[in-house]
C-alpha cells in the first residue's frame, strides 16, 4: 500500500503537461525536421568565441525568416519580436483594440492556460503515450457546422462549407 502512495505522488510531482504527444513511432523522417541548411564556411579563426547570450545563432542568422521561405512564405514579411506594427496590419490592430486592449494580455492567458492544464494533466497517466489535446479543450470548441446553421437560420449571409463529416 506503501508503494502505491509513493507511486501516485512520484507521478503528481513533476509531470508532462503540454498534453501533445507529437512523437511518431513509424520511423519515418521528421518532415518538419528536415531544414535546408546553408554551406559550411571556414571561420576566421579555430578559437571559440566568448557565449554572447541572447544575440542571434552565428549559422542560423534568421531561422523564423528561413522556416518561413522553406515553407513558401514571404520572409520579408516575418516581424522580430518587439519591433513595431508593419504598415499593412495598422489598420486591422487599430480596427481590433478600438474599444482598448490590455498591455498584459499575452502573459495573462499564458499563466491561465498554464494552470489549466495543469489541472487537466493530473489524472492523464498512461502506459501507452497518447495526444491528450483535444480531450483536455473540447469544451472549449466551437462546432463549425451547428453555428453555420443557426447563423443561416437567423438569415446572416455566410460562406459555402464543404459538406459536414
Amino acid at each position: 500500500m506503501g508503494f502505491l502512495a509513493i507511486g501516485v505522488l512520484a507521478a503528481c510531482g513533476d509531470r508532462d503537461i503540454g498534453l501533445r504527444d507529437l512523437r511518431s513511432f513509424d520511423r519515418s523522417p521528421e518532415e518538419f525536421g528536415v531544414v535546408p541548411n546553408r554551406p559550411l564556411e571556414l571561420p576566421e579563426t579555430t578559437t571559440l568565441p566568448p557565449p554572447t547570450p541572447g544575440a542571434a545563432n552565428r549559422t542560423d542568422l534568421n531561422p523564423k525568416a528561413d522556416a518561413v521561405a522553406a515553407l513558401g512564405g514571404n520572409p520579408g514579411a516575418t516581424v522580430a519580436r518587439g519591433t513595431a506594427i508593419p504598415a499593412q496590419d495598422a489598420g486591422l490592430v487599430s480596427n481590433a483594440s478600438r474599444f482598448g486592449r490590455d498591455a498584459g494580455i499575452r502573459a495573462q492567458l499564458a499563466q491561465e492556460d498554464l494552470a489549466f492544464r495543469q489541472r487537466k494533466s493530473l489524472f492523464t497517466f498512461s502506459l501507452v503515450p497518447r495526444d491528450e489535446y483535444d480531450a483536455a479543450y473540447r469544451a472549449q470548441t466551437l462546432d463549425a457546422y451547428r453555428w453555420l446553421q443557426v447563423y443561416r437560420r437567423a438569415g446572416a449571409r455566410t460562406p459555402t462549407a464543404p459538406p459536414e463529416g
